[in-house]
């Protein structure tokens, strides 16, 4: 497998105008260096992903002006806010656990931000019903949030955050708190409001589906810095570090191209369908394997490797093996394939790729 070090893509420039976020975050703790640029045009929605411990919430509260930055600058929208404190930033967050105020109603704690803004208890209280209303919660007003559902209480925390027209939009691992099936409800109507929304917005998940369905863009962080950026197409398609290739669920490889032959890094040479010269990455699908207990006679395949089973997982509908050898790999088959074949861990298989079925990159 590869590893990380790969010159990361420049990010995208925020609005010509200066509206918009331009910002180098910089943190230091300890050992710790987190160094990530980010820049964002209103309407734009950008996840920030990586492994845990990465730097992803680090970033979200320096931006939120509860972490000080050691270094870089935050500008919004053309104003300076490194040293502006929280309170008078024009940010609205949406922590992981929702933090709402236990006791007060959905109403006021939608209201509490118009409220600390200056405005009147009426007119507070006014703009949190229009949001409420907008959520789809106007029956639950008067509700505190002990008696709200994981789902009710995710929208009244958006609608407080929303109810000061903040210029930027901080999510933590907005859906992490809720089941399986509410998740799948709320993200559908938290991607409706981000696609309203006309500021920019910045989420932080470790989730591969949130980041790929909420986001216009992803920033992959691992060990402080960016090493990826780019829409969710791209990324998915051409993954540049391990991390990313599990998170879209490929095999991926670092190797020196020939033409259609790639010598690995760390291992055998890859056929595959792209001609290609220099470094390369090799990726391809654990579907795209096909497994053997003996080495197949007369097979025409030219990627054929022997391998030994070290693990074996359930995988949605399928049997995902991870396996070691010549080209350590994962291989998806059905759960008969797998009784068929006797896998368990330590037996000895064939492993084959068809070269149509591996995609090679520059690196």
């Amino acid at each position: 497998m590869t590893h990380t070090g790969q010159t990361a893509a420049q990010p995208a420039a925020a609005d010509a105008s200066g509206q918009g976020l331009n910002a180098r975050i910089v943190v230091e703790r300890g050992s710790f260096r987190l160094d990530v640029a980010l820049a964002a045009a209103p309407g734009d929605v950008v996840a920030l992903l990586g492994p845990n411990g990465a730097g992803k919430t680090t970033a979200l509260r320096a931006l939120a002006g509860l972490v000080p930055l050691s270094g870089g600058h935050l500008r919004l929208d053309g104003a300076v806010l490194d040293r502006t404190p929280p309170e008078s930033r024009p940010v609205g967050v949406v922590f992981q656990d929702y933090l709402l105020f236990p006791h007060l109603t959905a109403l006021d704690n939608v209201a509490f931000g118009p409220r600390c803004r200056g405005a009147s208890k009426a007119q507070a209280r006014a703009v949190a019903a229009g949001w409420l209303e907008r959520m789809g919660l106007a029956d639950h007003a008067g509700v505190k949030p002990r008696r709200l559902s994981g789902g009710q209480a995710q929208r009244v925390a958006l609608a407080r955050a929303l109810a000061t027209g903040p210029r930027l939009l901080l999510l933590d691992e907005p859906l992490a708190a809720l089941d399986a099936r509410t998740r799948l409800e709320v993200r559908a109507g938290l991607r409706r409001h981000l696609a309203e929304f006309e500021a920019v917005a910045v989420l932080v998940t470790h989730d591969p589906l949130d980041a790929m369905v909420l986001a216009d863009r992803l920033v992959v962080v691992e060990h402080g810095r960016v090493v990826q950026e780019g829409t969710p197409s791209d990324i998915a398609r051409h993954p540049r570090t391990d991390y990313i290739a599990r998170l879209v669920g490929l095999n991926l490889y670092r190797g020196v191209a020939e033409g259609h032959s790639v010598r690995l890094d760390a291992g055998p040479a890859v056929t595959t369908d792209e001609a290609l010269y220099g470094p390369v990455f090799v990726a391809f699908p654990p579907g795209a394997v096909t497994l053997y207990r003996e080495r197949p006679a007369g097979s025409s395949a030219r990627n054929l490797w022997r391998c030994e089973v070290v693990g074996l997982e359930t995988h949605g509908d399928r049997i995902r093996a991870d396996l070691t050898g010549e080209l350590p790999l994962a291989a998806d088959l059905t759960t008969v394939a797998a009784a068929e074949l006797g896998l368990q861990p330590g037996a000895t298989v064939w492993a084959t790729v068809k070269a149509g079925q591996t995609h090679a990159y520059p690196a």
